[in-house]
């Protein structure tokens, strides 16, 4: 089943920048699937239409079947966003705040909260830091806590923009073990990056974007040897003719 359907889908800003133009994609539920391209390919502008951040200038995006723009509340439930900035959507005083901010804005009972909050701080292994304070959380914890706070919205699909950018190799390893966790529990998962060596080996659908528009769309392993025609650097595995190792092991 489809869970994504997008057809004919083109943008343009405000200032007459041109940001996607007739992209046509569909995502299979439970599906784990990178989007790669360039800063500028139009990676985040596409990411961002899936739960109504931005609108179509022309095109349509479907979830499950139901349009985007005729439920922007429940298409933000059912598609949960990871900025590249985790700061930028933490919000509140303790780790607990953050991540009950969501479901107590969707009017939920206490009891239904303390339910989302601590199971989501669970899956992240966070559960022992709901009093701490956000800004003294390591980088991959605060991904991890930005994560926490989507996943108390339970949603059936988990949009990551560039989740490793800034992070140290444990703070990858963190953030890579939860993302991989999450796509086993059942979640579709869209990866945006513009450096596939940390997480294309779990993947198992590569869509490359370039100036807009999707050029390319596969299985990862026919793909790797085209990207650095696209100017997106090919793992060092794959340029050595081998498979590309997981971060994991």
């Amino acid at each position: 089943m489809n869970i994504i359907e997008i057809k004919n889908l083109s943008h343009r800003f405000a200032d007459g920048t041109l940001g996607l133009e007739d992209v046509n994609l569909t995502i299979r539920e439970g599906s784990f699937v990178i989007i790669a391209g360039q800063n500028g390919s139009g990676k985040t502008t596409l990411l961002k239409h899936l739960n109504g951040l931005l609108l179509p200038t022309t095109g349509t995006i479907h979830l499950a079947g139901r349009p985007v723009s005729k439920n922007l509340s429940k298409a933000r439930q059912m598609v949960g966003m990871v900025f590249q900035d985790a700061d930028s959507q933490i919000v509140g005083e303790t780790v607990y705040d953050d991540v009950a901010f969501g479901p107590e804005n969707l009017c939920l009972d206490k009891n239904e909260v303390k339910r989302r909050v601590s199971n989501a701080l669970k899956i992240v292994d966070l559960i022992d830091f709901e009093y701490q304070k956000p800004h003294l959380l390591s980088g991959g914890e605060k991904r991890r806590l930005t994560i926490a706070g989507i996943l108390a919205m339970e949603p059936k699909v988990l949009v990551f923009d560039e989740p490793f950018s800034s992070l140290d190799y444990p703070g990858v390893k963190q953030v890579l073990k939860q993302i991989v966790s999450l796509h086993r529990s059942g979640h579709t998962i869209l990866v945006a990056a513009h450096d596939l060596e940390k997480v294309i080996a779990h993947a198992d659908r590569l869509v490359i974007m370039k100036n807009g528009s999707v050029v390319k769309d596969g299985m990862p392993s026919q793909l790797l040897g085209e990207l650095e025609f696209y100017a997106i650097r090919e793992p060092c595995a794959s340029r050595l003719g081998m498979e590309v190792p997981s971060w994991l092991n």
